[in-house]
Formats: C-alpha cells, sequence, structure tokens
C-alpha cells in the first residue's frame, strides 16, 4: 500500500484534529483554526518540501549553454537546445530555472547592445540622485543630434527588457528573431541591396559596387518600459506594545500575549509548508516618473525623443508598445504629429475606444500607423480591422512574438516611403487585399 507525501505531510494535524474533538470549547477553538489552516493549504505547495534548493547558476557558462555562430543557444558539451523540463516533476523549480536563466539572457543583450551595436547606456530620471531607484535606455551617439532621422523601438509586457522582443524566441530560437539587434544594426549600420555587374567597362563595375550600399542613417533611442521599479528585501516589522495596553491589567496582557504567540506559531506552521524554500519577501521601490510603460514613453520622450534634431521620427512599437504609444500619443498629440513621420506597430494591443483616443489623433493613425498583426495570410496582406485607426497587414505569421521579425524588411521600406512621401516626391505603396479577412481578437 502507498501513501502520499502530501497523506504522510496532514497525517499529524487528522489525528489531533481527531484528538481535541473530545474537547471543550477551548478544544473547539483549536479545531476551527486547524480547520481554517487545512482550507488554506494547498497539496501541490506541499510538494515543495521536496524541491532542490533553488540555487541557480548566474552565468550562461554556469548553467552550461552558450550561442553559437548562428545566435542559437545550444548545451556546451551536448550541443542540443536548451531543455526547461530538467528535472522532471519538478514544474516550479524548472519555472524558476528558466526564469534564472532569463535574466543572465537580460544582461547578455545588454552587453550587445553597447559592444555590438555601439550604444550608450543612459540612466533616467536624468537627474536622480544617488540613492534613489533608477532605470536606463539605450541609444546611439547620434541619436539626439541627427538631423534626418531617428528610430525608436518600444518593446512589449512581461519579462522582456531593453533590446529584447521575446525572450521565449531568443532562448528556443535565436537571437535575430528574438531581439531588436537586426533593427538596431540596419538602422545605423551599412546593409547591402542587391546590385548587378556591368560587365563592359570597369568604370561602370566600379559605379555601380559603389552603389551597392548605403547607410540608413537612423539614430536609434532603445526604450526600457519594463523597467519600473527595483526590488529591495521587505524589512520585518517589529510589533511594540503601547503605552495604552501598559495600562490593561497584568491578565489580561498575559491572555493577549498567549493569543498573538499562538497565532504566529499557527502562521508560521503553515509558512514552513507553503514556503519551504525560504524565498525573501521583496518589496518594490517605483522609479520616478517611470513607474510604468506608459510613463516611461512619455518621460522619454520629453526628456530625449522632443529635443532631438531628427527631422524625421519613427517608432517601432510591439504588442503593449502600441498601447503605450497611443497613450503618449494622447498626451502629447501635437508634438507627435509634429515631430513623427510613421510608426510601425507588430500585434499591438491597443485600443482607441478603451484609450478614448480622440478623431483627430484616430485619423492621423490611419494616415502614419501600420499595424502587422499576427496572420496566416502572406506579408503585407491587407488584413481587415474593427477599429477605425491604423491599416493592418499580416506580418506573415500566425505567431504573436514573431511579428516584428517577420515584418522586418517591411517596415524599412515602410519607412522609406513613409519619408518620401513626407518630402513630397512619393507616397507610400498601397497593400495586397486578401480574398478572404482574419477576424482577430480586439
Amino acid at each position: 500500500m502507498s501513501i502520499s507525501l502530501s497523506s504522510l505531510i496532514l497525517l499529524p494535524i487528522w489525528i489531533n484534529m481527531a484528538q481535541i474533538h473530545q474537547g471543550g470549547p477551548d478544544e473547539k477553538e483549536k479545531t476551527t483554526a486547524l480547520k481554517d489552516l487545512l482550507s488554506r493549504i494547498d497539496l501541490d505547495e506541499l510538494m515543495k518540501k521536496d524541491e532542490p534548493p533553488l540555487d541557480f547558476p548566474d552565468t550562461l557558462e554556469g548553467f552550461e549553454y552558450a550561442f553559437n555562430e548562428k545566435g542559437q543557444l545550444r548545451h556546451i558539451k551536448t550541443g542540443e537546445p536548451f531543455v526547461f523540463n530538467y528535472r522532471e516533476d519538478l514544474h516550479r523549480w524548472n519555472q524558476k530555472r528558466y526564469e534564472a536563466l532569463g535574466e543572465i539572457i537580460t544582461k547578455y543583450v545588454y552587453e550587445l547592445l553597447e559592444k555590438d551595436c555601439n550604444l550608450k547606456k543612459i540612466t533616467i530620471p536624468v537627474d536622480a540622485i544617488e540613492s534613489e531607484p533608477k532605470s536606463f535606455i539605450f541609444m546611439s551617439e547620434d541619436a539626439l543630434t541627427n538631423p534626418q532621422k531617428l528610430m525608436v523601438l518600444i518593446h512589449g509586457s512581461g519579462v522582456v527588457r531593453a533590446g529584447q522582443w521575446a525572450r521565449r524566441l531568443i532562448i528556443n530560437e535565436d537571437l535575430e528573431s528574438g531581439t531588436q539587434i537586426p533593427f538596431i544594426k540596419r538602422a545605423v549600420h551599412v546593409s547591402a541591396i542587391s546590385f548587378f555587374w556591368h560587365s563592359i567597362v570597369l568604370l561602370c563595375v566600379v559605379k555601380f559596387f559603389l552603389m551597392s550600399f548605403q547607410k540608413e542613417g537612423y539614430g536609434v533611442i532603445v526604450l526600457n518600459p519594463n523597467e519600473n521599479y527595483i526590488e529591495v528585501e521587505k524589512p520585518k516589522i517589529h510589533v511594540q506594545s503601547t503605552s495604552d495596553s501598559a495600562d490593561e491589567p497584568a491578565e489580561k496582557r498575559e491572555r493577549k500575549d498567549k493569543i498573538s504567540k499562538e497565532t504566529k506559531k499557527r502562521r508560521d506552521f503553515y509558512e514552513k509548508y507553503r514556503n519551504p524554500q525560504r524565498e525573501k519577501e521583496m518589496m518594490q521601490l517605483y522609479i520616478r516618473e517611470n513607474g510604468s510603460p506608459e510613463e516611461h514613453a512619455v518621460y522619454v520622450w520629453d526628456h530625449f525623443i522632443a529635443p532631438s534634431a531628427a527631422e524625421n521620427v519613427f517608432f517601432v512599437a510591439h504588442s503593449y508598445g502600441g498601447l503605450a504609444f497611443v497613450e503618449l500619443m494622447i498626451q502629447r498629440e501635437a508634438d507627435v504629429k509634429s515631430k513623427v513621420t510613421a510608426v510601425a506597430l507588430t500585434d499591438s494591443v491597443h485600443n482607441v475606444w478603451h484609450q478614448e483616443a480622440g478623431k483627430t489623433i484616430r485619423e492621423w493613425m490611419r494616415e502614419n500607423c501600420r499595424n502587422w498583426v499576427s496572420s496566416a495570410e502572406p506579408l503585407d496582406t491587407s488584413v481587415e480591422s474593427m477599429l477605425p485607426d491604423c491599416p493592418r497587414v499580416s506580418a506573415g505569421t500566425d505567431r504573436h512574438e514573431l511579428t516584428s521579425w517577420k515584418s522586418f524588411p517591411s517596415i524599412f521600406k515602410f519607412f522609406s516611403e513613409a519619408a518620401e512621401a513626407k518630402s513630397g516626391s512619393a507616397k507610400p505603396a498601397a497593400t495586397r487585399r486578401s480574398q478572404r479577412t482574419q477576424p482577430e481578437e480586439l
């Protein structure tokens, strides 16, 4: 006969309840307390007692993983992709391990932004004092001085941080699809364009060769909208007796102290099973004027984007980043209209009705925004929308997290056409229309 671990853990409690059930009022009160305790105990939580320690490496090498030449995360010894279920039947432990690896990935991407993309890390708030919580963004050397073009990148909600589109893609696919690095490199570095060789004279060959490369010429600012607070260990609160309690009769004080001790004992008993790993209780200290993605977008606009020299500002905003942009426009409508040339949204979750965007904002979005949504239709195929805002086109994938990467070439083309249209030389080309429409949830 097999007995589960949870049954063995609860057996002493059941026996105790059976014993005190025969007693008087005081024993019945204890029975009630134990029943309350049992009602709050989660059997799944009890299984944490058998978990290995939540002690994970703080480097990729410690996890025995590394990124190969293709930007794929692979095990150093086996060459295999990342394995989530490292320990069978320990989902919580595996999740904690995944999250620990994710934090290392975040720091790794930060390093790539600085070393490979030559971006600068800028602390915010700009006037922060030493003791207050701080965040940061990244920008190119010419972000504020480039007179022509500035590109602003905003990721979605969740665990992702500056430079990332999706942690899951970075770990399970590669750095190209999961990070903003391809956008940054194309924006600020030299990129190749298709060309053909002229074989008649050397001069023509050289001419075509020189024309085969061009700089996109953008300054770049990478927002960090999910870095809204820092976590510190929650201080333990010591309850001191008040002057009123000092005047109470000794018998009453003793009775209150006894109740307080019993309450603490029951709480500790429950906590022993609820939190066997003794994870620290943390509290959040929010960053001034950057306590939410929406606040962060407005702050970066006011202190960096608005005063920049660029004649044309372009936004790429994924998922919740689109909502943050719409909120920015609601709060800074006139400034955004005068400075922003085009906005590329990728599976944005904004809603012009819920966010109460006015008619003039909706009209501007129809002319200057485009939303590449998850869809099985070919890339850039028009997709019907139920909202009266920007046109929606297919990102060429039905996976939400891949929409930014899959629409990458179309976004740069859209920006180029928008800049030309603004200068009066051309207008953005119309998109193909699908023979069938694909509704999406709002």
